[in-house]
């Protein structure tokens, strides 16, 4: 019924990841976000085609040592978002998986 009401948006998102399973709703800055794989997407919820990419992904050298550590360097050395928080009025708390070395930091969204 949606898809003939033809009120669907299809999101691509990444072409190398289909790792969306994190999400904050914001309704006061009326936006969601959604944590991926090296990424967090930040979109509108009053016009939802309209989104922000903020890029986080892991660093080289942790990547590297995930790689040595005999994982998958594609499917498991990246930094898969976990958390997302709203930690004050301007401020998310965000924490991804950093190639198995777990890492969090404060994003401004203002």
């Amino acid at each position: 019924e949606m898809l003939e009401s033809n009120n669907i948006i299809n999101f691509n998102g990444l072409s190398n990841s289909s790792s969306y399973h994190t999400f904050l709703l914001d309704e006061e800055r009326s936006r969601l976000y959604v944590g991926a794989k090296d990424h967090i997407f930040s979109f509108n919820l009053v016009n939802i085609k309209e989104y922000q990419k903020i890029v986080w992904p892991v660093s080289h050298s942790r990547r590297d040592e995930c790689k040595w550590a005999g994982k998958d360097i594609l499917r498991e050395c990246a930094n898969f978002i976990k958390v997302l928080k709203t930690y004050n009025q301007t401020h998310l708390y965000a924490c991804g998986t950093g190639a198995f070395h777990p890492i969090c930091t404060y994003i401004e969204v203002g």
